[in-house]
């Protein structure tokens, strides 16, 4: 059964995956046992700090793997995301069409487990599980944004 994943990221993290032409996802070293438990067909969505977007959807295709190749980068001293998954692109937005979290607050089951005024909260952190509902309605409002 798929699993649904946020990856938290800067813009230029996303770029870098863009770059590679969304052929491979890496999370930060702490979340070891995360991207160990994705799988090939488990569901990636891209959500954009610092400007608070939902930028992209990917496909898992493999199973989890580590590599130092430095693609990615962190504040953290050391840091290359190096637990990875391949995968393929499902949806990506073009920037002017990448969708405000705003959209989302009041849609996501994910978010509702902050108090309201610390909504925001829900996208800290580098990867998150989320539930296949919240994959479908994150899906169809970026794929709305895309058209």
């Amino acid at each position: 059964m798929a699993q649904y994943w946020m990856i938290v990221g800067s813009e230029g993290n996303f770029e870098a995956t863009k770059d590679r032409n969304f052929s491979v996802q890496g999370v930060k070293s702490r979340h070891r046992k995360k991207a160990m438990e994705m799988q090939p067909e488990d569901k990636l969505i891209n959500y954009v700090t610092g400007i608070q977007k939902f930028a992209g959807m990917a496909e898992v295709t493999s199973t989890f793997f580590e590599s130092d190749e430095e693609i990615w980068i962190s504040k953290k001293k050391d840091e290359n995301y190096p637990r990875r998954v391949e995968i393929k692109p499902e949806l990506i937005l073009d920037k002017e069409d990448w969708v405000d979290s705003e959209v989302f607050k009041d849609k996501l089951e994910y978010i509702q487990k902050w108090p309201e005024e610390h909504w925001k909260l829900a996208f800290r952190g580098n990867v998150h599980n989320l539930p296949e509902e919240d994959y479908h309605t994150v899906k169809s409002i970026l794929s709305d944004a895309a058209k």
